[in-house]
């Protein structure tokens, strides 16, 4: 009985953690989370109908606005929900990064992300990965974040190595979290939405066909989201 209390408890938490680190908030949370701004406020460098989403994991962007990089990725211009996906994008698939921009924490403006301040391992949430990553346009504002939130204050090549250091770990994580989210939207799809077999090239694509389409009636970001990856990883 112990043993089995145990493991009720572990899946709980687990359940918890992976909510938070895959989608950012849960729905009675949704409009506090520390990282989100309406869409009106968040500024957005893409085009496109997928242009709301991350590229590489199909999270909306506003709601992670404040942990969002840009670049020019090969040629056009690529909004990530963190610097976690950006470096996915280059060593994965083969982008050639240039004029690498992050949100500035003070402003919620777009700064050169090589002359930004960083705060590593705050008690803010962290976006796909298990230690958060703030920027800051002045060494001053991000000392005022870790004095009041904690973590430490790096650089922009301090981050960007720590990142591809642990590249491979924090996506292992993330393919295992979208594992999970899969199978709930498997679930969410069967039971609420119109069929198709359309065939996705990813979850940003998913995701826009969702919000056009309609076939899941009015649904929230975060069933959108699971919704998405299913539709992505089906085969």
């Amino acid at each position: 009985m112990a043993n089995l209390f145990k493991k009720i408890i572990t899946s709980t938490i687990f359940v918890t953690i992976f909510s938070v680190s895959l989608f950012g908030m849960s729905e009675a949370n949704a409009q506090i989370d520390y990282r989100a701004v309406s869409k009106t406020e968040a500024l957005n460098v893409q085009s496109g109908k997928n242009k709301d989403f991350c590229p590489v994991c199909g999270m909306t962007l506003h709601n992670f606005y404040k942990t969002n990089f840009a670049a020019n990725a090969s040629g056009s211009e690529k909004q990530y929900c963190s610097i976690i996906c950006l470096v996915e994008d280059e060593m994965v698939n083969n982008k050639k990064m240039k004029k690498i921009r992050v949100v500035d924490n003070d402003t919620m403006k777009m700064i050169d992300a090589a002359k930004a301040t960083y705060v590593v391992g705050s008690d803010k949430p962290a976006t796909m990965s298990s230690v958060s990553i703030y920027g800051f346009g002045t060494k001053e504002g991000a000392k005022t974040f870790a004095t009041n939130h904690g973590g430490e204050i790096k650089s922009f090549i301090e981050v960007y190595s720590m990142v591809k250091e642990t590249q491979a770990k924090d996506m292992l994580a993330t393919r295992e979290r979208q594992a999970v989210a899969a199978k709930k939207g498997e679930m969410i799809y069967n039971k609420m939405c119109k069929k198709t077999d359309k065939k996705f090239a990813s979850i940003a694509d998913a995701k826009s066909f969702l919000e056009e389409s309609k076939i899941c009636g009015n649904i929230s970001d975060k069933q959108l989201q699971v919704i998405g990856i299913y539709l992505a990883q089906r085969d």
